[in-house]
């Protein structure tokens, strides 16, 4: 006797919030597998593929648990002069965890959602900015984008600065 297919009343319902957790888990592994920003230090790096556009990875802060760091391309949105797109990343070493904190300068979640948004607005938006940054870096890597392809970009020296970044 063949046995019955469960329905999907009987499957198990994976929460926004569980999903959410899993998104930052796979991030954590493609990020690392592509940057290893574990082992960077603070600094600036470049990662450049033939046939396409050249990432800016930031490093801003090495912590003992946490790598903060800023992933953008070398565009500029128009109005403010900042990288665009770009998304802030904020790397749990011992959770093994990365979560996008915000993906553009200014556009923290208080800024797009208020100060007291409902728990759902909050899963929500933060569901969207780490599937932006899981379908970001699957197409990243696609690309042949890697630790071979990353290489630090030396500061120049302040009297030397590009006016329209400084």
């Amino acid at each position: 006797m063949p046995a019955p297919t469960p329905s999907r009343r009987d499957m198990p319902r994976l929460s926004r919030f569980a999903w959410l957790m899993g998104l930052y888990g796979e991030n954590f592994q493609r990020l690392s597998r592509l940057f290893q920003p574990q082992g960077l230090s603070a600094g600036t790096y470049v990662s450049r593929v033939p046939g396409g556009l050249d990432l800016q990875v930031e490093v801003l802060e090495q912590h003992a648990y946490t790598v903060e760091l800023r992933l953008s391309y070398f565009m500029r949105d128009d109005q403010t002069g900042q990288p665009d797109p770009s998304a802030y990343v904020r790397l749990y070493r011992d959770a093994r965890q990365a979560e996008v904190t915000h993906c553009y300068v200014g556009r923290h979640w208080q800024d797009v959602l208020g100060l007291r948004p409902s728990v759902q607005a909050m899963v929500h938006h933060r569901l969207r900015m780490n599937a932006f940054l899981n379908k970001w870096l699957d197409y990243l890597d696609g690309q042949g984008h890697g630790p071979h392809t990353l290489s630090s970009i030396e500061p120049e020296p302040a009297g030397q600065k590009n006016v329209a970044c400084a």
